[in-house]
């Protein structure tokens, strides 16, 4: 059963309108009323095909005012790399000693990780562990590459990674329900952008089908991305 907080938000929004992207905004964060601070999320249904390879949608973003939360950043690097990554920010860093301590014990203290190429073969022993959380390192989301202190700096910042998941929707956190408007909106309008120049040029007919924001436990609102 609903909650009756729910059910209370959810007569601000009129189902079958869709809002302007500064409307429905608004209307979301006077929808997340819950106690803590909840996140607002962005939910796009892409006309793509999920099951091509050619039709896949991926990358990464530094929102302009970050999503609100602060990640704990692993660096899997060796030798002088451990200095610059730890003088980044980098709350983990190891290398071979580290991947196997993480193989035995199955801790996992961090939200996100980066490696230098050459580390990469041996972080393949945690594939089991790291590969079902998403946490692989991966050149495709920035994660793997020579500049160590670059890596750790944006994800510290606040870079976050997206793809279309099975059925071919982007689901991602842009912002938080304490952020004022204007930061919310500036961080949608970076976000759809990149989706948009994202499209697979196989991809045909309407690329974005629709599109919808909420926050953690608020009600969906629908919007007019164009707005």
């Amino acid at each position: 059963m609903p909650s009756k907080r729910f059910e209370e938000v959810t007569k601000l929004v009129d189902k079958d309108k869709t809002y302007s992207i500064a409307e429905g905004i608004a209307l979301c964060k006077k929808a997340a009323t819950a106690k803590y601070d909840e996140a607002i999320e962005l939910h796009v249904r892409l006309g793509v095909d999920p099951m091509k390879s050619d039709q896949q949608v991926r990358g990464t973003i530094a929102l302009p005012h970050g999503t609100g939360k602060t990640k704990r950043v692993a660096a899997f690097v060796q030798g002088e790399k451990e200095a610059e990554a730890k003088e980044a920010g980098a709350d983990i860093v190891g290398g071979e000693e580290l991947i196997a301590e993480i193989a035995q014990k199955g801790n996992i203290d961090f939200d996100v990780a980066v490696a230098t190429p050459a580390m990469m073969p041996k972080i393949a022993k945690l594939a089991r562990l790291l590969g079902p959380r998403g946490l692989m390192p991966n050149p495709k989301t920035d994660t793997v590459g020579p500049n160590v202190k670059k890596m750790v700096t944006e994800q510290k910042a606040g870079k976050e990674s997206f793809k279309n998941d099975k059925a071919g929707n982007i689901h991602q956190i842009f912002g938080r329900a304490s952020f004022t408007e204007a930061q919310l909106e500036e961080n949608f309008r970076a976000l759809m952008e990149i989706i948009k120049r994202l499209k697979p040029q196989a991809s045909k007919g309407i690329y974005i089908k629709n599109a919808s924001i909420c926050s953690t436990v608020g009600p969906g609102i629908k919007i007019d991305t164009a707005s």
